[in-house]
Order: structure tokens, then sequence, then C-alpha cells
């Protein structure tokens, strides 16, 4: 007798066990984002996040965490419970750059679980609409004109607005003004109301805004022009030679979340790049899906370890440092 009411109780807690396991996730799922509302990342988290929960059948929360060039967030992630309900959208500046430059109290490799690639993007070389300057070669002759009081707008010491913009400095021998804002929207905003005079902004957030005549777009900083853009040249192309510059976003979770959510997380976000419809959104932003061996944990683990090999030497060598 007692045998038997043993074996029930343990079918009973297996049962249970099993059933919470294949439930998850039972409630919302927080997405932070470690940039200000507004930017590139902020924009492609949204968009992602939405077709995520259908895939998890529970809503996706964006919670904007931002500071130090987006390391906040990314250090606020890591140290949140692995219990599957928080990850985060990060980029090449706050899960590569931020770990060259900042003193993080976090290894970028160790202390996140990888969930997978999202999608590549380029820069567009953008300036106020009563700059005066009609082409590229044109802006750079202000900008060389202009060296005291030319401003650039980026979201963060660290971020690729930033570093872009000084190897942009670098690749033409000419140097103005960096300002640094929490993230891309309140710098490409400063840009649309004349305070900052260029960026570099993606065409997820600029495009809108040069289409509507209310900043000027000069140059596409990728290898290739863009269909967004047809007409508009490469930097390399309006005669910067060697210069391009593309980045990327992806998702991680705390370390040592469960197999069972990081797999769910995993499913969710590969669903979400092969629907026709957030594809359609992503690449009418100019994105470039990530191919589908890294859009896995194990794809995105080893691209980012590349990404920080590659970058960090770089990084260090130009001499970038917090403010």
């Amino acid at each position: 007798m007692k045998r038997g009411v043993a074996a029930a109780l343990l079918c009973a807690v297996l049962g249970a066990s099993h059933v919470h396991a294949q439930t998850y996730p039972t409630r919302p799922v927080t997405m932070v984002v470690p940039l200000a509302p507004g930017g590139s990342t902020d924009v492609i988290g949204r968009l992602v996040g939405e077709s995520m929960a259908k895939a998890l059948g529970q809503p996706v929360v964006v919670e904007n965490v931002s500071g130090a060039g987006g390391s906040t967030g990314v250090v606020r992630v890591a140290r949140s419970a692995p219990d599957g309900y928080t990850f985060m959208i990060g980029q090449w500046g706050t899960n590569v750059a931020t770990g060259a430059i900042y003193n993080m109290p976090i290894d970028l490799l160790t202390d996140l679980q990888p969930i997978g690639l999202i999608a590549t993007q380029p820069f567009l070389v953008v300036a106020r609409k009563s700059m005066e300057a009609t082409n590229l070669k044109e802006l750079l002759a202000w900008l060389k004109a202009n060296p005291q009081k030319a401003t650039q707008g980026h979201a963060g010491v660290g971020s690729p607005g930033h570093v872009s913009g000084m190897f942009l400095q670098k690749a033409t021998d000419l140097t103005w003004a960096m300002v640094a804002y929490r993230s891309a929207g309140p710098a490409l905003q400063d840009v649309i109301t004349g305070n900052i005079d260029i960026a570099l902004d993606t065409p997820a957030t600029s495009k809108a805004h040069v289409e509507a005549g209310t900043i000027k777009a000069y140059a596409v900083t990728s290898k290739a022009r863009i269909p967004a853009f047809p007409d508009l040249p490469t930097v390399e192309e309006a005669g910067v030679p060697g210069y391009t510059f593309s980045f990327w976003h992806a998702l991680w979770a705390p370390k040592g979340i469960p197999a069972e959510p990081l797999n769910k997380l995993s499913g969710a976000l590969k669903a979400s790049l092969t629907d026709p419809a957030l594809r359609a959104k992503l690449i009418g932003i100019s994105q470039e899906i990530s191919p589908d061996a890294q859009q896995g944990p194990a794809g995105l683990a080893a691209f980012q370890k590349s990404e920080i090999e590659t970058w960090w030497p770089v990084i260090k060598a130009a001499g970038i440092k917090p403010p």
C-alpha cells in the first residue's frame, strides 16, 4: 500500500515538472534594451519582441536600461535571475566594444548566454537639413574648414556611431567634436533640430527623416549601395577609400538559463526571422538578416568571440576611453 502511494506521488511530481517545463513561459517576458528609446536597437528590439511574443504565447515587455554606452543594461541582464524571464537585445557596441573601453564587472563571453544573431546593418552619413554641402566631398570640406565648431552626435562612448565616427576621422585625417547621448534617437533628434551638425545613423531610424527632408543623407557606410537608397553612394564611392562600417544586433540571456527556456527563446527568434511580415519590416529598414547557422546560441557564441578578437585590438589601439 505504501509502495503504491509513493509511486503515485512520484508520478504526480514528475508529471507536474513535465507540465511546468512544457508551459514556459507562464507570464510576460522582459526584453532589456540597453539604450534609450528611439535608436535602432530599440526599434529592432520592439519589432523582434512583438514577433517572438507570438511564438512564446506571452507578451514580450521592452524595458530600456541605458547608460555607459549600453554597459549598464548589459550588466543588469548578466546579474538577473537565469529563469528565462529576462533577456536582452544587444549589438556590436554594447556586447563587443564596451568590453574594450569600460572596466566592466562581467565577462561579455562567459557571463551571458547567447540566444541568436538577428541582423547586420550599415550607417548613413547624415547632417542637419541646413547643411550647405550637397555631397560627401563637400561635407568633408566643410568639416575640415570648421574643426572648432563641427559636431557629431552619437549614442555614447564605444557605441557604433562613436567608433565609426572616430574611424572616419582617421580615414579622412580630420577632427570634429563628438557629443555623447544616451541613445542614437536623441542624437538624431538634435541633428533634426540643427543643434548637432552630423551623425552616423542607421536607416532604421533615419530613413523616414531623410525622405521627409528633415535631414540630409550623403553616403552609406556599407560595401555596396543599399536598396532603401539606391542612388546614395557608398563612402568609398564618395571619395574615402577603404572606409566601410556595419554592425549587428543579437539576443542574450543571463548565464545559467535552463535548457528549456533557452530553447524556447532561441526557437522563437528563429521562427520570427522566418516570418515574412517581420522579414519585410527588417529588410525595409536595411537589415541584412543573419544566416541560419548564426541564428542559434552556438552560432552567436562563435561569432561574438570572433568579433571581440577582431575589434578589441583595433579599439584599444585607437585610444578610445570612457568619458
